[in-house]
């Protein structure tokens, strides 16, 4: 699933999305649930002002309808050309002035606190009294009969009644049976005035027919079982104002008379009460009865209001606790996302610490051959460990990984020093080995005159010189530094030359001319190796019949050498990995064979400080760059450089066929020993130093030269000095062990050996093998 915000969401806001969604769906049925809790409740508050708005113009209007009605009863009643009264005239401006303000009520009012019944019950009513003009017609031009014109006007305030059920029908439980019953009491008063316009009716008439006599009847049993009926169900307060009514003298006389209607008959009943004490008691029975409706109106509303607002309160307190539940757990939510997503973060940073600094430490510290701690270098983490949640298990996951990939970098590092251990061992003993040929392809030099011997003893010289120098690149890849040292500074030229004498196609290599520059002494055999290795590179990688030209100048901060080759060239990437391999040569890679000779490179620059960098070619090929730095460079001294050990030559090691020929040429035609084949032409190789006996040595420790008459030494045979050495090595064992001395064989004292004894100077054995 994506993040719909196009950014990558973290665990924190997903556990905080988890946790909306059904905060969202519980705040929904919160609203959905207060709002239907408290809509009736909101409702009761409002009922009074809405019965004062709406349901007081209605009781106005119906109570102006009722006097209407008895004063058009008593018109139709008397006898015809009986003209209307001033009386009922006056009622019907008063009737439609209430019906007006009833209209201007329900039309200008706020119907939107109305509910659709409540709204649908005041049209109704709007309609109704809207036939009252049509009715009044009727009854002035005597088209209808006063008991039928006492059926409409009732049938008139009929829906006024259903108007002040409808408004206080908004409460429930015990309070909407109060509020019906004060309603069906409201019908009370309508039923004696419906009585009053039948009597006077009846009077005027001067007697009922039977249908008439009835309705009257019917109306006085109605009044009197409604009374009965819902009286006992009003609340305590209202009831006993019915109660006390009940036993009011207006209430006695009220039911003296109805009981004189019921005992008349239909022909005696307009004669059955007294005009003017009926009117009374009609008149103030009405009013009575609309005052005692109005009083149960209000005690029943106040009931309302009150238990609207315990109940508003409850779900207020409801309310609030709902939310504050509903805050609380998006707190936890929250504060659990913040808590997980701090520990997840915890875990990052352990994870970016270990590798982007402990590890590295640890493997710089390794590298350095420091011992290591691997437990003290991965602490665990301590919060990871306390909990035992999946959070905590995956702690105590990564403490493992991590002490593991400790202990895994201890283990490596061990393993790779291990591995450069045997390199060195290995390169050390081929560097003794490589010595030694060195000494004897010398020896064997020094005692042949043959041209083509000598020839062929040079190439195998500069084949040795070439292992030696691949010997110690082993040894400086195993982070250790080669034995050959020097005393003196030695003139930049010679380390050039050195330095190409030991390649392969040195006679494809233009060496120019050097300027008075020289090498510091102990920097003079890792320059030598440098400069042969990036040369070996350039004639390596370029074609067997182009050279590689050597370009020097001086630079501000140093000494500039320039390698270029005329090969393809290295392409942008390859040339930014020869630069990555160039200077963090420390981390050698045993598998990238391929560039072991910039590791090499790399490696001395680092150690003197030299800065070398490849780029393009002027000729297509690669050029490799060398900045020497001045502290790598020294002024030359005129005398020539002397040993520091039996390794190091007297001069740089550049011995070739063509450079050395002709000095071996000079010693065969000085002994006389036949004419010497003519020296093959060679190429053009650079000016090379060839090796002289004696010359490196102080002038004091110098053989001095035979005298002209004095016959010269018999020189000794490298038989008889193996012979020495091998007779003092093992008279030197037996000394050691205590054993007496023997006398050799061939003679008391001789240094001669016989024919079984053996040496010690043999290739291969133990005692040279020996770095």
């Amino acid at each position: 699933m994506r993040w719909p915000f196009g950014r990558t969401p973290t665990v924190r806001s997903r556990i905080v999305a988890l946790s909306i969604a059904p905060v969202i769906a519980l705040m929904t049925l919160w609203s959905f649930a207060m709002v239907s809790v408290t809509g009736e409740l909101r409702a009761l508050v409002r009922l009074e002002g809405v019965y004062n708005d709406f349901g007081t113009p209605v009781d106005t209007a119906i109570g102006q309808i009722q006097i209407e009605r008895r004063l058009a009863a008593a018109y139709l009643g008397a006898k015809r050309g009986t003209r209307p009264g001033v009386e009922l005239l006056a009622q019907e401006r008063r009737t439609d002035r209430a019906v007006t303000a009833l209209r201007a009520a329900v039309r200008n009012g706020d119907r939107s606190r109305l509910s659709g019944h409540q709204r649908q019950a005041l049209d109704v009513m709007l309609d109704s009294v809207g036939e009252l003009e049509g009715l009044r017609g009727r009854v002035l031009s005597r088209d209808v009969t006063w008991d039928r014109a006492v059926a409409e006007y009732s049938t008139l305030v009929e829906p006024g009644f259903d108007v002040e059920s409808a408004l206080t029908a908004l409460q429930a439980g015990q309070l909407a049976r109060e509020a019906q019953v004060v309603v069906e009491l409201v019908r009370v008063r309508e039923f004696v005035s419906r009585e009053d316009a039948l009597v006077a009716g009846a009077r005027a008439a001067g007697a009922l027919t039977d249908p008439q006599y009835d309705t009257l009847t019917a109306t006085i049993e109605d009044r009197r079982v409604f009374e009965r009926t819902y009286v006992p169900d009003l609340p305590a307060d209202s009831r006993a104002l019915f109660e006390a009514f009940q036993r009011d003298d207006l209430h006695r006389e009220l039911t003296r008379d109805e009981d004189a209607l019921l005992r008349a008959g239909a022909q005696r009943a307009g004669e059955a009460v007294a005009a003017g004490s009926w009117r009374t008691t009609s008149d103030r029975a009405v009013k009575r009865y609309m005052q005692l409706c109005t009083r149960s109106a209000i005690n029943s509303g106040a009931r309302g209001r009150a238990f609207a607002y315990r109940e508003l309160t409850k779900a207020a307190i409801v309310g609030v606790l709902g939310l504050a539940a509903v805050g609380l757990s998006l707190w936890f939510a929250v504060r659990g996302a913040r808590r997980i997503s701090r520990r997840l973060e915890s875990l990052r940073d352990a994870a970016d610490l270990l590798t982007n600094r402990q590890l590295p430490h640890v493997m710089q510290r390794l590298s350095a051959g420091e011992e290591v701690d691997a437990a003290a270098e991965a602490p665990p983490l301590a919060d990871m460990e306390a909990v035992a949640d999946e959070i905590g298990q995956v702690g105590r996951s990564f403490n493992t990984a991590r002490l593991a990939a400790v202990e895994a970098a201890v283990k490596q590092a061990t393993l790779r020093r291990g591995l450069f251990a045997v390199l060195l061992n290995i390169a050390r003993r081929n560097q003794a080995l490589v010595h030694r040929q060195l000494k004897l392809v010398d020896t064997l030099e020094r005692r042949t005159d043959d041209p083509d011997v000598l020839d062929d003893l040079f190439r195998i010289d500069h084949l040795t010189t070439r292992m030696r120098r691949h010997a110690e690149s082993l040894i400086i890849l195993s982070g250790s530094a080669p034995g050959r040292r020097w005393r003196r500074p030695v003139p930049l030229a010679e380390v050039v030359a050195s330095a190409v004498s030991e390649i392969e196609q040195y006679t494809r290599v233009v060496v120019p001319p050097m300027p008075e520059v020289g090498v510091a002494a102990d920097a003079v055999a890792d320059v030598v190796h440098l400069i042969a290795e990036l040369v070996e590179n350039a004639t390596v990688f370029s074609p067997p019949r182009t050279q590689v030209t050597l370009r020097t100048g001086r630079a501000g901060s140093g000494f500039v050498l320039e390698i270029d080759d005329r090969g393809l060239g290295l392409e942008p990437d390859q040339i930014d990995e020869a630069h990555r391999t160039l200077t963090t040569p420390e981390d050698f890679d045993p598998t990238r064979h391929d560039r072991l000779g910039l590791y090499v490179v790399g490696r001395l620059a680092a150690r003197h400080g030299i800065k070398v960098t490849l780029c393009r070619s002027p000729y297509g090929g690669t050029t490799a760059v060398v900045l020497l730095p001045e502290t790598v460079l020294a002024p030359v001294e005129t005398t020539p450089p002397a040993v520091v050990a039996d390794t190091a030559p007297a001069v740089l090691p550049t011995r070739t066929a063509t450079a050395v020929l002709p000095a071996r040429r000079k010693t065969a035609e000085e002994r006389g020993t036949g004419p010497v084949p003519p020296e093959a032409p060679a190429p053009e190789p650079p000016a090379l130093p060839t090796r002289v006996r004696q010359r490196a040595l102080a002038p004091e420790l110098r053989d001095p030269a035979p005298a002209a008459d004095e016959p010269p030494e018999r020189e000794i045979t490298p038989e008889e000095m193996r012979a020495v050495f091998g007779a003092f090595q093992r008279g030197l064992d037996r000394g050691r062990k205590g054993l007496p001395a023997q006398p050799e064989a061939g003679g008391q004292g001789s240094a001669r050996p016989g024919p079984a004894q053996r040496t010690d100077t043999e290739e291969g054995t133990d005692a040279d093998d020996a770095p």
